[in-house]
C-alpha cells in the first residue's frame, strides 16, 4: 500500500483518500466540521487546515488526496494560528445559546473551541441576527444565527435522502438556509440532520429541551420499526427513553435512520397502557395479580386442552429466545403442530434506502426458531379458521394483537373458551383476554432480532423493570456493564412488573411440570444454538455490537 506520513507517523492509505481519511482511519483525528465520511466534499469551513511540506500554502484536509512520500502536519504553529483563525471567525457572530440550546454536550463548535480556540474575541461590534425558531419542517426546528453554513444538512437532503428541499440563500455573513419557495422539510429522514449538525442549529422538535445529554445514558440496541434492523442508540433519562439516534453500522444502515423509526418505536415503552402486573378475568371482572399467581392461573386453565384443541402465536416483534421458547414450550408441554405467527407487509411503504415492507424485526428470526406449522399444524388463517368452528378452543398468543388485523380475526377470538395474552401494552386483543401476562419491551430486556438479511443482532436493556431491579440488587457495577444496560441504581422512575417473554414462559413450564428452566437469555441462546444449526457456534459476545451474518441466509442477502 502506498504510505504517506502525519506528524512524524508513517502510515499507509488506500489509493483515492484524501489525507482526512487516511488519518481517520489511522485514529488521526484532524477537526473539521463540514466533511462527513458518507457526503460529497464541499470545504467550505477551513477548519481541517494542514501544513503539507513543500507547499506554500495550507490545504484544506477533506479535499487533499494523499499521495505516495507526503509529509502533513496537523500540529505545527502555523496550523495551529490557521485554525485557531478560523475558530475565531466562526464565532464572531454566533450565540452564547449554550445554556439553552440541545447540543451542548455534544457540540463541536464547542469541543473545538475549548481544543483549538483563543479563549477571547476580539470582534467589539454586534453580533449579526439571524432568524431563530423555524419551523423548517414538522419535525426540525432551525436556529439560523447557530448555523456555521457548513451545508451538511443540504448534501444530505441532496445525496442520502434524494429530496432537494435545503439551500443557501443570500451572502456573507447573512448567509442562511431555507427550503425551496412552497417546500417543507419533510422528507422521511429529515431528523438525520440534526445527528450531522456539527452545532446546534438544526434540532428535534420532538426532543426539544427535554434532556441534556450528561443526563441520559445511552445504550446500543436495534430499532425494531421494520426489517432493516437499525443500529441505535436508546437515550434514557429517569427510567424513561427520550430520543432514539442512528448508531453506524455500514453492513446495515451506514449512519442513518428513518424518522418513523426513530419517534415512533419507543413512546410505547412509556406509556400509561402498559401491562404492569398479571390480569385475571373471572366472570367478567378482572383482577390486577402478581405474575406469579397469574402464571399459576394460566397452568390451572390451560392444561386440560389436548394439542388439537389449541393454537399458539408467535411474534415477529419478540425477539429470537422468545419464539424459540414459545416453540419448545408449545411441542414439550402440547405435543401442539399448530403455530405460527402475523406477518406485517406494506409494499406502499418502502424505498431504496432503508425503509422496508416488512414492518417487524424478526420475520427471520421467528421464523428460524420454530415458529411454523408442525407436521400436518395449521397456519395462521386456518387456525382462526379453525376457531371459528369450535374445533380450537384456546389460544396462546405472544407480544402481538390479532384482534386489530381485522374484525374476523377479533370475532373469532370472542368464541374461544379460553384466551391468554402476553403483551407490552393494553391493546384490542388484550381486551379480549382471559389472561394477560405482562411481557418486557425490547428496551426492558437481552435479546436477539434477524434482519430481512439474515444478520443476527442484539438488543439489550436500557429501560429497568422491577423483575430486573430485582437481579441486579446488589451487583457491582463491572457486573452490571456485562449485563448489558446502563443501570444507575441512584435513577429515579417507574418501573413496570413485567418480565420478558421467554421467562414467563419459562415459569409456565415449571408449574406444568415442564424441563424448561431458563434464568437469562444467555440460557434461551446456548439452548438455541444447541438446537438449532443455523445458529451453530455462536454467542453474545461474538455477534457483538455490530451483529453477525448467518451463513445459511448469505444468498438472501446477496438476491436482496
Amino acid at each position: 500500500m502506498p504510505k504517506l506520513t502525519i506528524n512524524g507517523r508513517e502510515i499507509d492509505f488506500k489509493q483515492g483518500q484524501t489525507v482526512i481519511e487516511a488519518a481517520k482511519d489511522n485514529g488521526i483525528e484532524i477537526p473539521h466540521y463540514c466533511w462527513h465520511p458518507s457526503l460529497s466534499v464541499s470545504g467550505n469551513c477551513r477548519v481541517c487546515l494542514v501544513e503539507l511540506e513543500k507547499m506554500p500554502k495550507l490545504v484544506i484536509a477533506c479535499s487533499t488526496l494523499a499521495a505516495e512520500g507526503m509529509v502533513v502536519h496537523t500540529q505545527s504553529e502555523k496550523t495551529l494560528q490557521a485554525r485557531n483563525a478560523v475558530m475565531e471567525f466562526l464565532l464572531i457572530n454566533h450565540p452564547l445559546d449554550c445554556p439553552i440550546c440541545d447540543e451542548a454536550g455534544e457540540c463541536k463548535l464547542q469541543e473545538y473551541a475549548f481544543d483549538h480556540g483563543y479563549g477571547e474575541s476580539r470582534f467589539d461590534e454586534m453580533k449579526n441576527r439571524k432568524e431563530k425558531r423555524v419551523a423548517l419542517g414538522p419535525r426540525i426546528m432551525f436556529d439560523g444565527d447557530r448555523c456555521i453554513s457548513c451545508s451538511r444538512c443540504i448534501r444530505f437532503s441532496d445525496e442520502i435522502a434524494k429530496a432537494t428541499q435545503l439551500t443557501f440563500v443570500q451572502r456573507g455573513d447573512r448567509v442562511t438556509i431555507k427550503t425551496f419557495p412552497g417546500e417543507e422539510f419533510d422528507n422521511p429522514y429529515t431528523l438525520n440532520t440534526v445527528d450531522i449538525c456539527p452545532v446546534g442549529a438544526l434540532t428535534s422538535r420532538d426532543f426539544r429541551f427535554k434532556a441534556r445529554v450528561w443526563d441520559m445514558s445511552e445504550t446500543k440496541t436495534i430499532c425494531p420499526g421494520c426489517s432493516r434492523g437499525c443500529n441505535i442508540e436508546m437515550w434514557v433519562r429517569n427510567n424513561e427513553i427520550l430520543r432514539l439516534t442512528p448508531r453506524e453500522n455500514l453492513e446495515v444502515n451506514e449512519y442513518w435512520m428513518c424518522d418513523w423509526g426513530r419517534l415512533n418505536t419507543f413512546k410505547f415503552v412509556n406509556a400509561r397502557n402498559r401491562i404492569d402486573g398479571a390480569l385475571i378475568r373471572e366472570n367478567e371482572v378482572i383482577t390486577k395479580v402478581s405474575v406469579e399467581e397469574g402464571i399459576s392461573k394460566t397452568a390451572q386453565a390451560i392444561q386440560k386442552y389436548k394439542a388439537s384443541q389449541i393454537a399458539f402465536l408467535g411474534s415477529a416483534f419478540a425477539t429470537c429466545e422468545d419464539n424459540f421458547s414459545l416453540a419448545k414450550f408449545a411441542k414439550e408441554s402440547f405435543s401442539a403442530n399448530n403455530i405460527d405467527f402475523i406477518r406485517y407487509v406494506d409494499e406502499t411503504n418502502q424505498d431504496d434506502i432503508l425503509i422496508k415492507p416488512d414492518k417487524t424485526p424478526n420475520t427471520l428470526g421467528a421464523k428460524s426458531t420454530g415458529i411454523k406449522p408442525g407436521n400436518s399444524g395449521l397456519n395462521i388463517h386456518e387456525i382462526f379458521s379453525e376457531i371459528k368452528k369450535g374445533n380450537i378452543k384456546a389460544l396462546f398468543v405472544m407480544e402481538d394483537n390479532p384482534a386489530a388485523i381485522s374484525d374476523d380475526y377479533k370475532n373469532a377470538l370472542k368464541k374461544l373458551e379460553l384466551l391468554i395474552v402476553l403483551s407490552v401494552n393494553e391493546n384490542e386483543t388484550t381486551e379480549l383476554a382471559d389472561i394477560v401476562l405482562p411481557a418486557a419491551a425490547y428496551a426492558e430486556k437481552n435479546g436477539t432480532f434477524i434482519n430481512f438479511e439474515g444478520r443476527l443482532q442484539r438488543i439489550r436493556p436500557a429501560v429497568v423493570t422491577q423483575n430486573m431491579e430485582r437481579s441486579l440488587d446488589g451487583m457491582s457495577m463491572s457486573r452490571l456493564d456485562k449485563f448489558g444496560t446502563k443501570y444507575d441504581s441512584w435513577a429515579s422512575g417507574h418501573r413496570v412488573d413485567a418480565q420478558p417473554s421467554w421467562k414467563l414462559i419459562s415459569m409456565l413450564s415449571q408449574k406444568l411440570g415442564g424441563k424448561i428452566n431458563y434464568q437469562t437469555a444467555e440460557d434461551v441462546f446456548d439452548d438455541l444454538v444447541k438446537s438449532n444449526k443455523e445458529f451453530s457456534g455462536l454467542d453474545y459476545d461474538i455477534i457483538g455490537e455490530k451483529g453477525t451474518q448467518l451463513d445459511s441466509f448469505i444468498k438472501v442477502k446477496e438476491t436482496v
